[in-house]
């Protein structure tokens, strides 16, 4: 468009302003303006409003040419570097529910062996007359969280803490347990150590389920098949597997009977989900609870409190039978 109009511009007398563009076109016409961003000329029949930045030089008739500089190049000078390096900030604990802890700042990356000497003391594993399960500690209180199927129906229910001392772990079993809150449906329960001589626990951080990425590493620590401790370590195969009306994490980490209820880990040592099932007929399919259907459990605590002395409570558990004494007839 410039072009043409220089052409048609042609016409004016040798007198006129000639403005000649880095384009190596030229416009010639009457300067009506000079600004700071443009140049405003008359050419004849309309005025045209021209860029500086388009500009390489103009002249006058009634005075020197004028050539404009190409705007110096930006220098970002980088601030000076501190040769002290500054403290990292430590990982705070948010403690806006006082069921369970997140992290405000995400922790520090770390392997899975220095993760499983840090979180040894949170995983446990809880014992029924039934059988035996995993869970972990949320609250140095000593609540702790596992499936609902691994106590479903049992009365007397026991906790295996591996306590940590003196560089050594000691098993320490905790038999008076209660069941403070459960959700069938979603195969979740909050349990309490009730024991007077319970120390303070070691509690673990419920991380963003949200956040993981499919490929990511996790791994799960609990007793499969009864072999307390065990750790088995895989990726985040899907975050959105659909069974029975419900979305799961998919694991390639080994899960078993016995690994219920337990912690699956990211390589933060945050609890991302509850492991609690997997497909027998193959290999590396397992399955954990999404940390934040466990969350929303702890929020909402109350709608799925449980309490033996309430008559409304959808849970209702009988005292176990006990033997009846034989009657002998009098003659």
């Amino acid at each position: 468009m410039l072009l043409a109009l220089t052409l048609a511009g042609g016409t004016y007398a040798a007198s006129a302003d000639v403005i000649q563009l880095k384009e190596r076109s030229a416009i010639t016409g009457k300067i009506l303006a000079e600004k700071a961003d443009q140049i405003v000329v008359d050419i004849g029949y309309t005025v045209l409003v021209i860029p500086r930045d388009q500009i390489a030089r103009y002249s006058k008739s009634d005075a020197p040419e004028t050539v404009i500089e190409p705007a110096a190049p930006v220098v970002h000078v980088p601030a000076p570097v501190n040769p002290v390096a500054p403290t990292p900030a430590p990982v705070a604990a948010e403690n806006r529910n006082p069921n369970y802890q997140s992290a405000n700042t995400p922790p520090p990356i770390r392997d899975v062996r220095e993760l499983v000497n840090l979180l040894g003391e949170s995983v446990v594993q809880v014992r029924t007359p039934g059988g035996l399960g995993s869970g972990f500690i949320i609250s140095e209180d000593g609540y702790l969280i596992t499936n609902f199927h691994v106590i479903e129906g049992e009365t007397q229910i026991s906790v295996e803490v591996y306590h940590q001392r003196a560089g050594q772990l000691q098993r320490t079993s905790y038999k008076d347990v209660k069941i403070v809150a459960m959700n069938k449906f979603e195969d979740i329960t909050l349990l309490k150590i009730d024991d007077k001589d319970a120390p303070r626990f070691k509690r673990v951080l419920l991380g963003d389920s949200d956040n993981l990425s499919v490929g990511e590493s996790v791994f799960a620590i609990g007793s499969p098949l009864g072999l307390e401790r065990t750790v088995t370590e895989g990726i985040v195969s899907t975050k959105t597997r659909q069974m029975q009306g419900a979305l799961y994490l998919q694991t390639t980490a080994q899960i078993n009977p016995g690994n219920s209820g337990g912690p699956l880990f990211n390589l933060r040592g945050e609890v991302v989900g509850i492991t609690n099932m997997k497909i027998t007929a193959g290999e590396g399919l397992g399955f954990a609870i999404p940390a934040a259907y466990v969350k929303y459990f702890l929020d909402h605590r109350d709608a799925y409190a449980y309490s033996t002395d309430n008559p409304s409570n959808p849970f209702r558990y009988l005292e176990p039978p006990h033997r009846l004494k034989a009657s002998v007839a009098k003659p």
